[in-house]
């Protein structure tokens, strides 16, 4: 898979492919050596098809001159002190590596192809040091080849991919687009098999949350997202400009949703894990209804197949709350051209047709809170569902509900308060149905929490909590023995 290369980069290699270099100079300093420089000079500013010519005639020379072996060093080891010089050898090497197969193939089959490469990612603590950015270039397309192709390297490459991430998640982090851009493709390059993704998922902390945060900020949703959000016309697809919310651009959001996809071919390792921390099923439902093209239609389609496919029980019922099937409707109509992203479609609705068909009520409810995010879905204000359901969330998988619910409300909520309201008025219900299991509640905390959220500046909290306490009180004089069994 092949992405033009980010415009900041790109400016940067193409000057330095420019600027005159003293060769001469640094043989005489002992910086390099004859050879060296005879190396260098052969294919240094000669046209693509004559460089290559002339690698391939001596490729091992051209090994040793880049990575080092038999007692000399790596022209990147040797010119140390010159920037200049380790600059333009970086550029010239990815354009080796890009251009040349059988010496990018003969790099791989180096006792230490990556030694050279990885102090240079360390070189400073500044995201714009041309140094570390030009190396993560290097390394991620001489990983890129390293990880299809069958090598001595592994243990060197399990040790290289980890050190790539962490310099690209400084990137990924940073307010730069262009420089986050630069990380995103780079990931790219290197997810291309089962291991590489498990590396980087082992690292989800560094390299993944950034990402996530580009994702919530193009939705206009934060981590603790709006429990109102989306209770809107179900399935309704918004026309946007180029570029989303949060000043995220178009490239930046494509190529972000191009790593997510390609982490979710390991939706057994990844999906459960994807939705406890970034509530994925939501996110992507938002985003899909805001996607401007059916590039980005055709990524989040396929993505969300790939992890409710490998996630049934536990994403399923998530997307259904995410309102998901009723916006997968509504894409129908749109007229997709894409083949793929129409197959996807297909596919996705099928799936979650034949889920929703089997679930009741109590099933929406009960994955609304392991989801752990309330909102005012319709069983919260339905007399009847409390009636019918409430010994049952009571006692289903031993308290399993409660003890969630008492989870949930334990929380702060400063983004989304109305997830403590909702809270609030499910113990209240299940007190007034089920009043002689309120020491259940009470065991789990609930009534000292509800207590304390009488004091909270939200009214709809303050209102819901005092609710609750009301239905405590209601009981609180009558011996247990009284109370009516229902």
């Amino acid at each position: 898979m092949s992405l033009d290369p980010p415009a900041y980069l790109f400016n940067m290699q193409a000057n330095i492919r420019t600027r005159p270099i003293s060769w001469e100079g640094a043989m005489r300093a002992k910086t390099i050596t004859d050879a060296d420089l005879q190396k260098i000079k052969s294919i240094d500013k000669v046209r693509k098809e004559e460089r290559k010519q002339r690698v391939e005639a001596d490729v091992q020379s051209f090994v040793t001159l880049l990575l080092g072996g038999n007692g000399a060093q790596s022209i990147f080891e040797a010119a140390a002190k010159r920037q200049d010089i380790v600059q333009y050898m970086l550029v010239l090497t990815e354009d080796l590596i890009s251009d040349i197969p059988s010496l990018t193939a003969a790099l791989t089959q180096h006792p230490a192809p990556f030694k050279p490469f990885l102090p240079l990612l360390k070189a400073t603590s500044n995201v714009e040091d041309p140094i570390p950015l030009l190396t993560s270039s290097v390394l991620s397309k001489f990983l890129s080849s390293a990880l299809t192709q069958t090598t001595k390297s592994t243990d060197q490459i399990d040790e290289a991919l980890p050190q790539l991430y962490n310099y690209l998640s400084a990137l990924a982090k940073s307010s730069d687009a262009g420089l986050q851009d630069i990380a995103v493709q780079e990931y790219s390059a290197v997810l291309r098999n089962r291991k590489s993704r498990e590396l980087f998922w082992n690292q989800r902390k560094e390299t993944l949350d950034p990402l996530f945060d580009i994702l919530r900020a193009a939705s206009g949703v934060g981590k603790d997202r709006d429990s109102s959000t989306g209770n809107g016309v179900a399935g309704s697809v918004r026309s946007v400009p180029e570029g989303l919310a949060g000043g995220v651009g178009l490239q930046l959001l494509y190529h972000v949703l191009l790593v997510v996809w390609q982490l979710s071919f390991e939706g057994d390792l990844v999906g459960d894990g994807l939705q406890d921390d970034h509530d994925i099923a939501f996110l992507y439902t938002n985003l899909l209804r805001l996607s401007p093209k059916e590039k980005t239609t055709r990524l989040l389609l396929s993505t969300l197949l790939n992890l409710l496919s490998a996630n049934r029980q536990t994403l399923l019922p998530a997307a259904v709350l995410a309102r998901l099937p009723p916006l997968l409707t509504t894409l129908k109509s749109r007229h997709l051209t894409d083949e793929d992203a129409l197959e996807d479609l297909k596919s996705l609705s099928e799936l979650l047709e034949d889920y929703t068909t089997t679930q009741t009520t109590f099933d929406e409810y009960a994955a609304e809170v392991r989801s752990g995010h309330l909102r005012w879905s319709p069983p919260h204000r339905s007399e009847s569902f409390w009636r019918e359901n409430a010994r049952r969330i009571l006692e289903e998988n031993k308290g399993e509900l409660p003890r969630k619910l008492a989870e949930i409300l334990s929380k702060s909520w400063d983004n989304d308060k109305q997830v403590l309201a909702i809270g609030c008025n499910d113990v209240a219900c299940l007190v007034k149905e089920v009043p002689e299991k309120r020491h259940q509640l009470e065991k789990l905390g609930l009534k000292g929490r509800v207590m304390e959220l009488m004091q909270e500046p939200d009214e709809s909290v303050r209102w819901e909590s005092l609710r609750t306490v009301g239905e405590w009180l209601r009981y609180s004089f009558e011996s247990k023995s009284d109370l009516p069994l229902r």
